[in-house]
């Protein structure tokens, strides 16, 4: 399996305490810095107003398959939260673009933590991305 990151995040979050569970609990801004070789896959994102950003966690430091969610009491499955702690730490997060400049996507709502490097975006589409 071939994983590049096509990018680098510049967020407010520097470590993982103190950071938002949820990017959309957070209205901070954030900063995805595409690198110049796939600069030319971002034409025609900002026709898009949010996007996902699947980044990966870098500062992951462990995997549970049971975990208790956030503001939760009970274990459950770790597939059935968000938790961190996968076994493939993937981050998927929903943004809003505030803007662009060159290879820079301004972004709200990203919960990555500073240089998490991003493996993918993908522009959300309501008509697709809800049941």
């Amino acid at each position: 399996m071939n994983v590049k990151a096509i990018g680098l995040v510049n967020s407010p979050f520097k470590v993982k305490m103190g950071s938002p569970h949820q990017g959309r609990f957070s209205d901070e801004l954030s900063t995805i810095t595409i690198f110049k070789e796939y600069e030319d896959a971002l034409e025609g994102i900002e026709n898009f107003k949010n996007f996902m950003v699947i980044y990966w966690m870098d500062r992951a430091d462990s995997v549970s398959l049971k975990v208790v969610p956030h503001g939760k009491t009970e274990k459950r499955g770790v597939f059935s939260t968000r938790a961190p702690v996968r076994p493939n730490h993937l981050g998927l997060c929903l943004v809003e673009l505030v803007k662009k400049e060159g290879n820079v996507l301004t972004v709200r709502w990203l919960d990555a933590l500073n240089e998490s490097p991003v493996l993918d975006i993908k522009p959300f589409v309501p008509e697709i991305d809800c049941p």
